[in-house]
């Protein structure tokens, strides 16, 4: 239980901000207010970028799921979010605002299955978005991914999540501050384990040295003691951008800056069969058009899958 005089205010700022969104549907300037407006108070408070909370001062939670997902089908893809069909495999990461996060990921041109938005990497059970929001669960804006490895790589996916957001920023990403904005990955596997750590250590290189990279990288089993780590979000901020009346929001500041290529850092021996495995299936012309640019272009680009044939 969180205690003292701190956390009774931070407990009414989450009550305030419960007034400013509605959980039956989506109001975006009223979400976008209610989350910069908690994170002005509490750096009010306490004079700066605050820590993660500890698990021992979360939010409880509850025991019921999010309501209204089971079933949900993607709106762009058409898939169950939820399901992760045989031979299919999961990435879980967190870049900053999980709607252009998200939107990124459904537009890459093969292998992925689904998409969705939700908290993850914290210590409350099955928390809400404005329980998230105030910094009180421990858990970041993340994207769950699900993806065929035969036909998009997860290097792929790693590369556009470097790409796609300031890792360098700590607490926050661009004007959206607070623990759950932070950057992190999260690995399934030994295997992601070592392609994360290995990619971070050549992009942080990439990037100058001038500042270094504060991506969160931790094991998914680390987040077993707080029921899992990864809850799904609320159904209406599921593929919110591509939903009508969506109103494009971008805090993500992307470097323009590449990831290495691929030979460079891979971690495994060359010639080896761990080498091949994970290789990159999207070509050199695809990134040459498609890699996220300075600015909002992943938010403001289409909603529909990148084609095959247009790159």
């Amino acid at each position: 239980m969180v205690k003292g005089a701190t956390s009774f205010v931070l407990l009414s700022m989450l009550s305030i901000s419960q007034a400013f969104v509605a959980r039956a549907a989506p109001r975006p300037a009223a979400m976008n207010t209610s989350r910069r407006m908690i994170a002005s108070l509490m750096d009010l408070m306490g004079g700066g970028e605050k820590p993660l909370i500890s698990p021992e001062k979360a939010l409880p939670g509850r025991d019921q799921k999010m309501a209204n997902i089971d079933g949900l089908r993607h709106f762009v893809l058409g898939n169950k979010i939820e399901e992760v069909p045989a031979g299919f495999q999961e990435a879980v990461f967190a870049n900053g605002c999980f709607w252009g996060s998200e939107k990124g990921i459904w537009r890459l041109p093969k292998g992925i299955h689904s998409t969705a938005v939700g908290y993850c990497a914290g210590f409350t059970k099955n928390p809400t978005y404005e329980e998230a929001c105030s910094g009180l669960t421990g858990h970041t804006e993340g994207v769950r991914v699900v993806y065929d490895p035969s036909q998009v790589s997860f290097v792929d996916i790693l590369r556009w999540f470097w790409e796609a957001h300031d890792p360098c920023s700590g607490m926050g990403q661009g004007n959206d501050r607070g623990s759950q904005y932070r950057s992190g990955f999260y690995y399934f596997n030994e295997e992601q384990e070592q392609l994360i750590k290995a990619s971070k250590e050549a992009y942080e290189a990439r990037l100058g040295g001038k500042k270094a990279i504060t991506t969160e990288i931790a094991s998914a089993s680390d987040y077993d003691q707080y029921g899992g780590l990864w809850y799904f979000g609320e159904a209406y901020h599921q593929q919110y951008l591509a939903k009508p009346g969506s109103r494009p929001y971008c805090s993500a500041q992307p470097q323009g800056v590449s990831v290495p290529e691929y030979d460079e850092w891979c971690p495994f021996p060359e010639g080896s069969e761990l080498r091949e495995k994970h290789r990159p299936t999207l070509p050199a012309s695809f990134w040459n058009k498609n890699a996220p640019q300075r600015g909002c272009s992943v938010v403001n680009a289409p909603n529909e899958p990148i084609k095959e044939d247009s790159y």
